[in-house]
């Protein structure tokens, strides 16, 4: 997947190598890797041939979001979201901000104490949410990332699997809703307000299935990534969007 590049302060951040702007294909292509060069099928690219393949995409990133919300004490999961969001190597698009998502929910609810989140179902999730999150799949299948993110989240804290009856209907009843949130905020995907939305209402669900009850910061919560949209921001079709 190309997506956006590191926060380096300019406008244009599109491919990671050039950044030029993003071509989108119907049809998947063979491509290879810019840096690894494995060959897959893939249906982004920038027009100079460039194309990045998942894993080298967020390579690195992984473990540095894991490192992080081990050691967070915030019960606030958008707080945890928001600092790793604005790390120079956190890319403006892309499935590395359905690792955070994950990430921040669970280490918040690790935090809080009563759901009994150890680091190891923190683990569990990341490594969940890493093998179904794909880089642009938003868009080419109707789910985003952070749906499955969300969803692995509940599915370890309530024991879900195919063989199970009322906990996996959970799981997919709260997998519905974040997809039903994230729905009334496209045209462009913005993977931050996918990220704050779907946290937002995943506190709702905590408190309604788990009864947890979790702090979510609202106010002052203008967004800083404005200019780095390579689709262009929805500027005041955003809720965090603020006109300086």
């Amino acid at each position: 997947m190309v997506s956006a590049g590191q926060h380096n302060g300019t406008s244009t951040e599109n491919c990671q190598i050039c950044h030029g702007q993003l071509e989108y294909f119907n049809l998947g292509r063979e491509l290879s890797c810019f840096r690894c060069g494995i060959k897959e099928t893939a249906n982004i690219v920038c027009p100079n041939g460039h194309y990045i393949c998942d894993k080298c995409h967020g390579e690195g990133l992984f473990d540095t979001v894991k490192d992080y919300v081990l050691k967070s004490k915030s019960i606030n999961p958008l707080e945890i979201a928001e600092y790793l969001m604005n790390l120079d190597n956190v890319p403006m698009l892309g499935c590395e901000n359905a690792w955070i998502a994950a990430a921040a929910l669970m280490s918040a609810l690790k935090n809080e104490g009563t759901a009994k989140v150890t680091d190891e179902l923190i683990v569990e999730v990341l490594n969940r949410t890493k093998k179904q999150a794909i880089g642009g799949y938003c868009g080419l299948t109707g789910v985003c990332g952070i749906v499955p993110a969300i969803g692995a989240c509940f599915s370890v804290i309530l024991g879900a699997s195919c063989s199970k009856d009322r906990e996996t209907a959970i799981v997919m009843s709260v997998a519905g809703r974040i997809i039903g949130t994230i729905a009334k905020e496209t045209g462009p995907c913005c993977c931050k307000n996918f990220l704050r939305k779907s946290l937002d209402e995943s506190v709702k669900m905590v408190k309604e299935h788990l009864c947890i009850s979790l702090t979510i910061a609202r106010e002052d919560n203008v967004c800083k990534y404005v200019d780095r949209h390579p689709h262009g921001c929805r500027k005041e079709k955003c809720s965090y969007y603020k006109n300086t």
